[in-house]
């Protein structure tokens, strides 16, 4: 089953947005996956992965927790 990995910047208070966007994948999609895990990072990082692929990056892509959501079930 996949894994999903949500790297945040704690420098830059990611934190809450983190929560909130492993909130939505769990709301969504808990059942389809393994593991789900949150990583402090630092430098501006906000990413989430799939199985090792970035599904989303906040330095390419708007933040939008739906968007976000959609994005990990197309990856599932």
């Amino acid at each position: 089953m996949p894994a999903v990995e949500i790297e945040y910047c704690v420098p830059c208070g990611f934190r809450e947005r983190a929560l909130d966007v492993e909130r939505a994948i769990l709301n969504g999609v808990e059942g389809e996956l393994d593991r789900m895990s949150l990583v402090m990072g630092d430098h501006g990082v906000f990413r989430v992965d799939v199985d090792g692929e970035t599904v989303y990056d906040k330095d390419e892509d708007d933040y939008d927790v739906d968007d976000i959501v959609r994005r990990v079930r197309e990856r599932l």
